[in-house]
């Protein structure tokens, strides 16, 4: 059976977990990546009174960091272990004071389950650069409706120009693909993709870790 990405794989977490490779699977770069994008998130708009959604949190790479600055923080991921090892391993005690385990909810589909309708802000780094276009389509869609306070949703892909049917290189080096992981789109996918669930697209000219994009979408 094909999986649209490596972490589907049935066994593909708790392999990974029982290794101790839990920041590895997430990317690595766990110094670098929130040095660059924290400054990013406050610069499009995060504030300390914000709800935070923090889509796709892994072992809370960002999260560590993210909890501490907002007024609540709750995170999914396909893997609620992941979630928790980081959780366990990766925190500081005060971290784990505003982070209660009850916040960190495992969701492969984004449906969003157990999370309170009061949230403000979505964040998805490096989500959708693992999954194909549908995966944003349904990650948007599904917003809207449970969130009504929802103002802002900021997330990450990787682009390839637009008369482009095969693979493509990313400014950091990696190969991209339409059809397979890791995933690309062209900036009218995602726009279209946005518009049609709802949202007002708009993509950055940051540098970010692998040549991701960042784009902020707007409610309509």
């Amino acid at each position: 059976m094909k999986h649209p990405s490596p972490y589907a794989a049935p066994g593909f977490y708790d392999d990974a977990l029982a290794k101790g490779r839990h920041r590895d699977i997430v990317g690595g770069r766990w110094d670098e990546t929130p040095r660059i994008v924290l400054p990013l998130l406050t610069q499009h708009g995060l504030t300390e009174t914000d709800l935070l959604l923090d889509i796709g949190a892994g072992a809370l790479r960002l999260g560590r960091h993210l909890a501490p600055m907002v007024a609540d923080y709750w995170a999914t991921d396909a893997s609620r272990a992941l979630m928790l090892k980081g959780w366990e391993t990766e925190l500081d005690e005060a971290c784990r004071n505003r982070l209660p385990q009850d916040h960190l909810i495992e969701d492969a589909t984004f449906a969003y389950p157990q999370i309170p309708d009061t949230i403000t802000l979505a964040l998805a780094f490096a989500v959708f650069t693992h999954l194909p276009a549908r995966s944003l389509y349904d990650a948007l869609t599904n917003l809207r409706p449970r969130f009504p306070n929802l103002r802002r949703v900021i997330f990450t892909v990787f682009l390839a120009p637009e008369i482009h049917t095969g693979p493509h290189r990313q400014k950091d080096g990696v190969v991209t693909h339409p059809d397979r992981f890791p995933w690309h789109m062209t900036e009218t996918q995602v726009r279209q993709i946005a518009e049609t669930a709802g949202f007002t697209a708009t993509a950055h000219p940051h540098r970010l870790p692998r040549g991701q994009v960042m784009f902020t979408a707007d409610p309509d």
